[in-house]
């Protein structure tokens, strides 16, 4: 498992860590045996109910962007800065006092919170004018971090199921959203007659949406790039980890060194005062 797992990824490292030490079993163990039961495959182990399907939520960026943005501002009226405060105030005030806020791990990374610190933290001797621009700017970052998050959950959504097919990846219906005015006849309806229709082992009137073929990677394969000193995981963020400046630059200084180091080779005599070398 140690191969599968990045050296500085220490959440999961450490789940690792605690199946072995509550089971007995390496993790790595485990998840063989999930993919080797009948109904498993590379993706982990067999589905726990018969026929099942994924419904996917679809909207109109455009529109889901103006939803999202509608949704923030309904939840600044309804208390979201003095619940900020509060939860502050309780749980953060002292961590930032110390400098060992951390907005990685727990409820501290969740989107609404960390795009406040600056606001939160202000000095008590901050003007109005000053305070009320930390809070836009606050606002602004959270209706941008919930955009990026609902991109994010589309492109998971693709990567998951639609680009990494497998035997017993379930189909997936995708139902628009983008006019809630007809959530029964786009929505509701669609979904209950694909749900009666897989009960009866029928054939759904609507088509899944179509799988996009995709070379195979493997998520948990290790590469180690000694020019950059870098282990990477996964052979996606191996094929981005070749094409990224940072390693390019490191491409380049190996190639230019390795130039000199063939032109010393072949011209051992340097010129002296002007005199050629003999040879």
């Amino acid at each position: 498992m140690a191969a599968m797992l990045h050296p500085h990824d220490s959440r999961k490292i450490a789940r690792s860590l605690q199946v072995h030490q509550e089971t007995g079993v390496a993790h790595s163990q485990l998840l063989e045996e999930q993919r080797a039961q009948e109904g498993g495959g590379s993706l982990g182990g067999p589905l726990r109910f018969p026929n099942p399907c994924i419904f996917w939520l679809q909207c109109n960026m455009e529109a889901l962007d103006k939803k999202l943005d509608k949704r923030v501002d309904e939840m600044l009226s309804m208390g979201l800065i003095d619940e900020l405060k509060d939860f502050h105030r309780r749980y953060n005030e002292q961590k930032v006092q110390e400098n060992s806020q951390d907005y990685q791990h727990g409820i501290f990374q969740s989107i609404g919170f960390k795009e406040f610190h600056e606001y939160l933290t202000a000095d008590a001797g901050v003007s109005e004018e000053e305070s009320g621009q930390l809070l836009t700017k606050g606002i602004e970052a959270m209706k941008q971090a919930t955009k990026r998050y609902a991109r994010k959950q589309n492109k998971w959504v693709r990567n998951r199921f639609l680009k990494r097919p497998g035997a017993f990846v379930p189909p997936v219906f995708g139902l628009h959203v983008t006019d809630v005015s007809s959530w029964e006849k786009a929505v509701l309806t669609p979904a209950l007659e694909v749900l009666d229709s897989l009960q009866k082992g029928e054939r759904p009137s609507l088509e899944p949406i179509k799988s996009v073929g995709e070379e195979q990677r493997n998520k948990r394969s290790r590469h180690d790039c000694e020019l950059c000193s870098k282990v990477i995981i996964g052979d996606l963020e191996w094929t981005a980890h070749l094409k990224s400046k940072n390693h390019l630059y490191h491409v380049r200084k190996k190639r230019k060194a390795e130039s000199t180091s063939e032109q010393k080779v072949a011209s051992p005599c340097d010129h002296i005062h002007g005199t050629e070398c003999p040879l």
